[in-house]
């Protein structure tokens, strides 16, 4: 059943709002797949603002439920109603995602309804598995199901350094919510906790934690970069990756005074590096 453009653009016009990298690397895309990678990224920024969107875990938990019964198949006819759900199954259904992957970004979600401490390094390099990884390995399946199958393990380490990045981003609002992304592992090795961490009063501790974190991400990024060559087929997944190197660096230079000042590149100069990133294949 082919999809109306005008819901097309509505979808396209949603994820630009809500996640302009990805919107760019959907418009840098083969325009065969646009639709279904519109989809599958709109449903990533759903999942990521959820708790944005709710005061108290409970709702939060009903929402990430909703998606839950839909990929399950016990969506209560709701999915006609939501333009969004019915292109993510017609996506499913198109490019035969798994749907263990897609559940599972819902429930690794619950983790950011609530302030838990995130635990150790390996607790972070699975959440980061269940989230950005998983967003790149199904945006390959979509793009090239045959290249897909070779980029597993790189397609890991890259979205575990993209989620460190996404994590140092949004670190002042993450505070801001009483979250800590960084692992325990390094607020121990570095003489904090979540609530020293919180209250910050002691900087140069709180500086030397931003930096491991950055430090595990830039480890993770050179993994990925010591893959095999990404197939010029599914490199348009990665191309959100590309922004990741700049991210980690100013974090490292600038520690502590990152809580202060924005690392997050100006859009032209984000737009330029991906597409030098499909045109020479460097990430």
């Amino acid at each position: 059943m082919a999809e109306a453009p005008e819901s097309q653009d509505l979808l396209l016009a949603e994820l630009r709002a809500a996640d302009r990298d990805r919107y760019l690397a959907v418009l840098l895309s083969p325009a065969q797949h646009r639709p279904s990678l519109t989809a599958l990224y709109l449903f990533n920024a759903e999942l990521a603002r959820v708790r944005e969107r709710v005061s108290e875990p409970l709702p939060g938990e009903v929402r990430l439920q909703y998606w839950r019964d839909l990929l399950e198949g016990a969506g209560h006819g709701e999915s006609e109603r939501n333009p969004l759900a019915a292109r993510l199954l017609e996506a499913v259904a198109e490019h035969r995602l798994p749907i263990a992957p897609l559940v599972g970004m819902t429930e690794a979600r619950i983790f950011d309804l609530y302030d838990d401490p995130m635990g150790g390094l390996s607790d972070f390099e699975g959440y980061a598995g269940e989230t950005a990884s998983a967003v790149i390995q199904l945006a390959s399946l979509i793009l090239s199901p045959e290249s897909a199958a070779w980029s597993a393990t790189a397609a890991g380490h890259a979205g575990v350094a993209q989620a460190v990045a996404g994590s140092l981003l949004l670190i002042g609002r993450h505070r801001a919510n009483g979250q800590v992304f960084i692992p325990t592992e390094i607020l121990s090795a570095t003489g904090l906790d979540r609530e020293s961490f919180l209250i910050g009063s002691d900087r140069e501790r709180v500086g030397h934690a931003i930096r491991a974190f950055a430090g595990f991400g830039r480890s993770h990024l050179e993994k990925f970069r010591a893959e095999p060559r990404i197939a010029r087929e599914i490199a348009p997944a990665y191309l959100p990756v590309s922004l990741t190197k700049n991210i980690l660096v100013k974090a490292e230079a600038l520690g502590e005074n990152i809580l202060d000042t924005s690392i997050q590149p100006p859009q032209w100069k984000r737009q330029l590096i991906m597409m030098r990133s499909l045109l020479f294949g460097k990430f």
